[in-house]
């Protein structure tokens, strides 16, 4: 008896992808799912546990080629590095050409190239898959971005798509005469976005918005909270509020419910007991890294991934305790909040809100230019590899299934259905009008938290990129000649063509290279 896919590897997101493909795979012929792990009794009780997914147990990579029908498809969901190259290593052995050996785990773009071009000398197809969703997504429905061979996409399609998550139709969000374009059917969040290591490029980009995404969240909860003392659940509404509009995300739906949370051992706040110190896997720096050898100034992402690692430097963060600054609550708003209980008067109302109202415009504005540096890296990636990538594709696959899914993508996809060739969001009306409507909000909020002492640096580094794309003359002119004082690191000129040099060190003549 054989099976359609195998998956390897039955931790929570292996097992749960196992079960999503045994019952969408239900009905074809030769549709069963084989899985494998290391620890067959593992495996063995996934299959116990689960009667009505049908699994065949492999006891060996060889037994699991042995089960699938082909050409095989197998796709490992194993943690990235060694534990990858050891799969791999095992199921070269017994493919072959033809089959297809798919990566569902989050490793590093370049480590995917390398890999498909060793699995290309044996005839076998390596597909990098980049699934969003974590487990519930892998579950219910993730979205996939696949990387690798127009054959192997052939041969991963019927199997993949069915899967996947399914974009709420733009119709179902839209409001009545505002323009927007609507589906008829609900889509598939899954696209073939290049070869080799595109899949994982994008879901590498996915990550770094999602880490600019919660930061910006963060930074606006900190504002409310340092500026105007509301309580978490006070915010919670705000944010639930603000999920009704533009900031219609899941991020935001479950910072509504995290800051609702009571800790049941204390009584108090569940984000007030958390230890402020944040984790990351890796993904985020990845973005950064790849985005500095791009040459792609990706700022707010880079803070994101910073801030995390400032709130993990327990010395750092201890010895600046003894620092001087403001109080983060001013006298201003402390009185505003103290009064409203008290039947405030009309006034400290009409501040409150206003405030909440210019966060609201600041976060979203944030988000835009953390979106604009994602894409920008996504288009240089692609170009410098040479994918096919399709930006208002990767923005469709993205409006269900994966972390950073919100209404604010069906604008995106809208912008690039209009322009396929977009050299930027920037040049889409919707999000130059949104960036020229809000650019205030976030100078206020910017310049309201240093005065206050509460650390934005997400949004203030999205102010800072903000203003340095639409500076006409930058300071850069400067850094151009210190390079060439020091260095002779040459410079150009806005006069004429060429590059030039000045002879500091002699008679400080200019000489054109």
């Amino acid at each position: 008896m054989t099976a359609e896919v195998g998956v390897i590897g039955t931790g929570v997101m292996g097992s749960n992808l196992a079960r999503n493909l045994a019952r969408n795979l239900t009905g074809r012929t030769g549709a069963r799912v084989a899985i494998y792990d290391r620890d067959v009794d593992r495996a063995r009780a996934l299959a116990a546990e689960h009667h009505e997914a049908d699994f065949l147990v492999a006891s060996s990579p060889a037994d699991l080629a042995s089960k699938l029908s082909g050409p095989r498809v197998a796709i490992l969901m194993v943690n990235a590095g060694p534990a990858t190259d050891s799969a791999i290593s095992d199921l070269l052995q017994v493919f072959e050409p033809g089959d297809v050996i798919v990566d569902g785990g989050n490793s590093l773009f370049t480590d995917t190239i390398a890999r498909g071009e060793t699995a290309a000398k044996t005839g076998i197809e390596f597909v990098g898959v980049g699934i969003s969703g974590g487990e519930v997504g892998a579950l219910e429905g993730p979205s996939m971005m696949v990387g690798g061979t127009e054959f192997a996409w052939s041969r991963l399609r019927p199997i993949l798509e069915p899967i996947a998550a399914r974009a709420e139709s733009t119709s179902a969000r839209a409001e009545p005469g505002d323009g927007r374009s609507a589906q008829a059917d609900p889509e598939s969040c899954i696209a073939h976005v290049g070869t080799d290591g595109a899949g994982h490029f994008v879901k590498m980009i996915h990550n770094g918005i999602e880490y600019a995404d919660m930061q910006l969240i963060a930074e606006a909860f900190a504002l409310l909270r340092g500026r105007l003392g509301l309580t978490p659940p006070e915010i919670a509404e705000v944010f639930r509020e603000w999920n009704r509009g533009d900031l219609e995300s899941y991020l935001i739906e479950i910072t509504a419910e995290v800051l609702d949370h009571t800790d049941a051992a204390t009584g108090e706040p569940f984000v007030d007991i958390i230890a402020d110190s944040a984790g990351a896997k890796g993904t985020g720096g990845w973005t950064v890294k790849t985005g500095l050898d791009l040459g792609v100034p990706v700022a707010t992402i880079a803070e994101a991934v910073s801030a995390r690692s400032l709130s993990a430097a327990s010395v750092l963060r201890s010895s600046g305790t003894a620092l001087d600054g403001p109080s983060t609550v001013t006298s201003e708003f402390e009185e505003a909040r103290d009064s409203a209980l008290d039947d405030a008067p009309t006034s400290a109302v009409v501040d409150r809100d206003t405030v909440i109202e210019t966060v609201r415009q600041a976060l979203f504005t944030g988000k835009i230019l953390a979106y604009v540096q994602g894409f920008h890296e996504i288009a240089a990636g692609a170009q410098e590899h040479g994918w096919n990538t399709e930006l208002g594709e990767v923005a469709r696959i993205w409006r269900a299934g994966c972390i950073i899914r919100a209404r604010f993508l069906d604008r995106i996809t809208e912008a690039f259905d209009a322009e396929p060739n977009l050299s930027s969001l920037l040049a889409a009306p919707y999000f130059r009008d949104s960036l020229n409507s809000g650019q205030q909000a976030l100078r206020d909020t910017v310049a309201d938290a240093a005065s206050s002492g509460v650390p934005i640096p997400a949004l203030a580094s999205a102010l800072s990129y903000f203003d340095g794309i639409r500076t006409s003359r930058a300071s850069a002119a400067l850094v151009q000649g210190q390079r060439d004082f020091f260095g002779s690191h040459t410079y150009g000129r806005t006069d004429r063509p060429g590059t030039f040099h000045t002879l500091w060190s002699g008679d400080r003549s200019e000489v054109q290279l």
